[in-house]
């Protein structure tokens, strides 16, 4: 039994001890149910203002009673909801110290404000890749839902330098402003933009005048979720077989059709080599629709002589664990 069911199990055997006690006075001295309980309460708590009427031979006995089993059981309660308040404060206390230091190890991670239903959703997708992220929420309510997601959170407001640097935001990878107004995000990127000048910032924006605001307080990337919602349900209308087929692709609804980029690093064996060479497709049963090279350029539909660049971007198509075995390849340790 965990101690919060301990806990509620003491108050339910305090309520039965008292009405059990007010019983006994109600069947041996034939009084009525409310000085039964006084007698019980003072009795129990030792108060000794005195009876409420004479006690019979048999009632005195019965008190004695009471008093050596309600008396040894008080103090037995009143242990135990002390234990129970230290314990709970300890394992906060523990469990928080066990989180900071988690996040202080990280390195390369997304930090999200605002855990939401944009940020909620959001931290979801990047788990999926599954990439190392942050989450600053300062609505308390919304703390214990960042626990059952498992998300290590900082409770805190995200505009706040002290928490940004906590979440370590000189060692993160990107910043994601997903907060509730438009005026709260562009003071955000602001903050994040004087922490890290070269931090990759993606915000949020509700209203269409605001993205010109945000890109100038410095975000990297502007997304409304107003536009993208709309944009995806016409193509829905226009598309619905490529929307259906990204839709898994994308949103991992099937793990035999997934869509990936990967970062080709200088250390793979594939570097310099030409399609036709790389076996791809034969070893990997994957297929390669685009290539990014470093000057963003995308070459889609590559021919099978373009060549593997270090520093270009591979997007593929194929199954999931075909598609991990092709960025160890091109990203060995």
């Amino acid at each position: 039994m965990n101690t919060g069911r301990a806990f509620i199990g003491y108050v339910l055997a305090l309520v039965a001890l008292v009405m059990g006690g007010a019983l006994g006075y109600v069947l041996i001295e034939d009084w009525d149910l409310i000085d039964s309980l006084y007698m019980t309460v003072i009795t129990l708590a030792t108060i000794g203002y005195g009876e409420v009427h004479s006690l019979s031979r048999i009632g005195r006995i019965y008190t004695m009673f009471l008093i050596l089993v309600g008396v040894g059981f008080l103090g037995y309660l009143g242990a135990a909801i002390i234990q129970f308040m230290v314990e709970g404060r300890i394992r906060a206390i523990l469990g928080r110290k066990r989180l900071d230091r988690k996040i202080e190890k990280l390195r390369n991670h997304y930090i999200v404000c605002g855990y939401g239903r944009i940020g909620r959703v959001l931290c979801a997708h990047i788990r999926h890749k599954p990439l190392d992220l942050v989450a600053i929420e300062k609505d308390e309510k919304l703390v214990h839902v960042m626990e059952e997601d498992g998300i290590p959170y900082i409770w805190g407001d995200s505009a706040d330098e002290t928490v940004l640097m906590k979440a370590g935001i000189q060692r993160a990878r990107g910043l994601v402003a997903a907060l509730g107004t438009d005026i709260d995000n562009v003071f955000l990127v602001l903050t994040a933009r004087q922490l890290k000048p070269d931090l990759f910032i993606m915000a949020r924006a509700t209203q269409k005048e605001s993205q010109k605001k945000l890109m100038a307080a410095g975000a990297t990337s502007v997304v409304s979720p107003n536009e993208i919602g709309a944009t995806s349900m016409a193509q829905r209308i226009i598309r619905p077989t490529v929307t259906s087929f990204l839709d898994f692709a994308l949103t991992y609804q099937r793990k035999d059709i997934q869509m990936e980029e990967i970062p080709v690093s200088e250390k793979s064996k594939l570097v310099n080599v030409m399609l036709k060479d790389s076996r791809i497709r034969q070893d990997f049963n994957l297929i390669i629709i685009a290539i990014k090279n470093e000057n963003g350029e995308m070459n889609f539909n590559p021919s099978f002589e373009t060549r593997i660049e270090a520093g270009s971007t591979v997007i593929a198509v194929g199954q999931t664990e075909n598609l991990l075995r092709l960025e160890k390849e091109l990203n060995p340790c």
